[in-house]
C-alpha cells in the first residue's frame, strides 16, 4: 500500500513522475506540488525546465534506471510513456507503488459503437516494439494497450485512463488552440469563420489541469481501475459558442460540407491547411461519444471551456511561438469565398 505521512487528511506523498518538463506530466508534477507532495521528475531534461518545487532526476528511459531513484521510495508514479520496453523497465524498478499510466482512447479497436466505455469496448491486439509511434500512427495505440497490460500485470496497484485530445495552455499539438485563437481574431476582423458539417457532431477534450488534478487526486486516493478521461459528448456548436464567448466574439459561422472541404484541399484533424479537432470520417461514430459517467464517479471534474479558452488565450498571448495549427485566417477567407461563390 502507498506509504503515506505527514499533514492532512492524506499526507505528503513522495511522487515519481516519469517525464514531468513538457504539457501533461509537467501539469500533474506541478498539481503535486501545490498540493505538498514531495515530487521527482525523472527525464532527459532536454524538453523543458520542472516546475518550482519539483527535484529534476536525468533519465533517458533507453538506459538503466539510474541508482538515485531506484534506492528512493515512491508512493506513486505517473507514466506517459508510449514505449513498452521504457515501461516494463520503469514497472520492474517501482512494482509496489501505485500506478497511474497515462493511455489513449486510441487503444479501442471498436470506434463504432456510441456510448461506449472501458467495460464494454474491446481492445487492440497488443503489439511490442521500441519503434517511434511517431513514424508509425498505424501501431500507437496497440503500443498503448501493450504498456496498459505491463502496468496491470506488474504493479501493485494500477490506475489506467485513456484521454482523448488533451488541451488547455501549453498545448504542443495546437488543435484545439486553433478555435480560441481564430475566434480572438474574428472579434478583431470581423469576418466570418468556418466550421465543418455537420456542425452539431458531438465532441469530447479534457482540460490538461484537470487531467493532472485528477491524476494526484486517484494517487491520494489509492483509485484503481480503467478509465476515459474526456468530457461527456458535446455538440460541436455548444462547444464552439463557448469559445466564441470567452473569446469576445460572435462572428457569421458558415457551415461547410466534408466534401466540399475536400474539393478544396482542406484537410482534417491536424496540419497544415486543416481544420483542427474535427474528425469527420477519419473515425466511426463511437469515437467521440465515450460514456464518462464512471470516470467522473471517480472524481475526474471538468472546468468550463470558456475558462480553458480564456487561459489558452493568456498563453499565447505570452507564447508568440506557440503552435497553432491549421487554416490560415487568409486561407479559410480564400476557401469561404470560393464555396459561398
Amino acid at each position: 500500500m502507498p506509504r503515506r505521512a505527514g499533514c492532512g487528511s492524506v499526507g505528503t506523498m513522495r511522487i515519481l513522475v516519469l517525464g514531468g518538463t513538457v504539457f501533461l506530466s509537467r501539469a500533474v508534477a506541478e498539481a503535486a506540488v501545490a498540493r505538498g507532495h514531495d515530487v521527482t521528475c525523472a527525464a532527459r531534461g532536454v524538453s523543458g525546465t520542472v516546475p518550482d518545487g519539483a527535484t529534476l532526476v536525468r533519465w533517458d528511459r533507453s538506459e538503466a534506471v539510474p541508482a538515485e531513484l531506484v534506492e528512493a521510495q515512491f508512493d506513486a508514479v505517473v507514466d506517459v510513456s508510449r514505449i513498452p520496453s521504457h515501461v516494463r523497465s520503469a514497472v520492474a524498478a517501482f512494482p509496489d507503488a501505485h500506478w497511474t499510466f497515462v493511455s489513449t482512447v486510441n487503444v479501442y479497436a471498436d470506434t463504432a459503437t456510441v456510448g461506449g466505455t472501458p467495460a464494454t469496448l474491446p481492445l487492440l491486439d497488443p503489439i511490442e516494439t521500441d519503434e517511434d509511434p511517431s513514424s508509425r500512427p498505424d501501431v500507437y495505440g496497440a503500443m498503448k494497450v501493450a504498456c496498459e497490460n505491463l502496468v496491470r500485470s506488474g504493479t501493485a496497484s494500477a490506475f489506467v485512463i485513456r484521454p482523448g485530445l488533451i488541451v488547455g495552455p501549453g498545448d504542443p499539438s495546437g488543435r484545439f488552440t486553433y478555435w480560441p485563437a481564430r475566434f480572438a481574431q474574428a472579434a478583431e476582423d470581423g469576418l466570418p469563420v468556418l466550421v465543418p458539417e455537420p456542425v452539431d457532431g458531438p465532441v469530447q477534450l479534457v482540460d490538461v489541469r484537470d487531467l493532472a488534478a485528477w491524476i494526484v487526486t486517484a494517487a491520494e486516493r489509492g483509485t484503481t481501475g480503467d478509465f476515459d478521461a474526456v468530457c461527456q459528448p458535446v455538440p460541436r456548436s455548444e462547444l464552439l459558442a463557448q469559445v466564441a464567448d470567452a473569446a469576445g466574439a460572435d462572428p457569421e459561422l458558415v457551415a461547410v460540407a466534408p466534401e466540399v472541404l475536400a474539393a478544396h484541399e482542406v484537410a482534417q484533424w491536424s496540419g497544415p491547411r486543416s481544420i483542427p479537432f474535427w474528425a469527420g470520417e477519419l473515425v466511426d461514430a463511437g469515437f467521440m461519444t465515450h460514456d464518462v459517467t464512471s470516470s467522473l464517479q471517480a472524481g475526474l471534474k471538468i472546468r468550463p471551456f470558456a475558462e480553458t479558452t480564456r487561459d489558452t488565450l493568456v498563453w499565447l498571448g505570452a507564447t508568440p511561438d506557440a503552435t497553432v495549427t491549421g487554416l490560415t485566417r487568409g486561407e479559410e477567407q480564400e476557401v469561404l469565398a470560393a464555396v459561398q461563390g
